[in-house]
């Protein structure tokens, strides 16, 4: 670091000597500005370098609430959009059993409108069938009646 100085007092010696013509030593006391200078720009970059790094950790504890936070609400869209999901198969599921009723609730109509005919010509049927046994008996007695007088 002393000879990085040295050098810099070399070159700032030559740069006045071409610039303005003049000679100076390095005992000169415009070299104890230029300590004071260098001095003050090192002390202004370290102060530079920690507010940069404080900076950068602020940046990154932001990012990280910034992610936490969107991922919080990217949880809770998605927890909205799973309920929303369900409540939307379940209705649709019990629209579908509703139809699926309604169907097979008219298919059971059709199927006793159709079988209620021939089950009312049965019943008729047997009926007449009941009638015309009563008959048989009844001439059966008539006759058995006759005969026996």
């Amino acid at each position: 670091m002393a000879e990085e100085q040295d050098d810099q007092i070399e070159a700032l010696i030559r740069e006045i000597a071409q610039k303005h013509g003049i000679v100076v030593g390095r005992d000169d006391p415009i070299f104890v500005l230029q300590t004071i200078n260098h001095r003050l720009m090192q002390d202004s970059a370290k102060a530079q370098r920690a507010q940069i790094e404080g900076l950068k950790e602020e940046m990154e504890a932001l990012a990280q609430r910034w992610g936490l936070d969107a991922k919080e609400k990217s949880e809770r869209v998605l927890n909205a959009s799973l309920v929303a999901g369900k409540q939307a198969m379940a209705q649709l599921m019990e629209e579908g059993t509703r139809t699926s009723a309604r169907v097979l609730v008219n298919e059971l109509d059709d199927l006793l409108a159709r079988l209620a005919q021939p089950l009312r010509e049965a019943r008729q049927l047997a009926v007449f069938n009941v009638v015309a046994s009563c008959i048989t008996l009844l001439a059966a007695v008539v006759a058995l009646w006759g005969t026996l007088r």
